[in-house]
């Protein structure tokens, strides 16, 4: 899965700040700014969350 790509679709689909973001998933700002440039990948743990996240939101997963 491209997460860069993914979890900034899914952020501002739900008009979300990173800041905000980051608070709903119990991470940094920080996490959230390198996930979306690619710096870092999530946990498993928060990928688990992010996945859900974009089912419940109807976002397509597959690349």
């Amino acid at each position: 899965m491209d997460y860069p790509k993914k979890i900034k679709q899914l952020r501002l689909k739900l008009i979300m700040t990173q800041q905000e973001f980051a608070r709903m998933l119990g991470v940094s700002y920080e996490s959230v700014n390198r996930w979306e440039n690619g710096k870092n990948e999530p946990t498993m743990k928060v990928k688990r969350k992010i996945v859900a996240l974009l089912k419940k939101n109807k976002i397509w997963i597959g690349d």
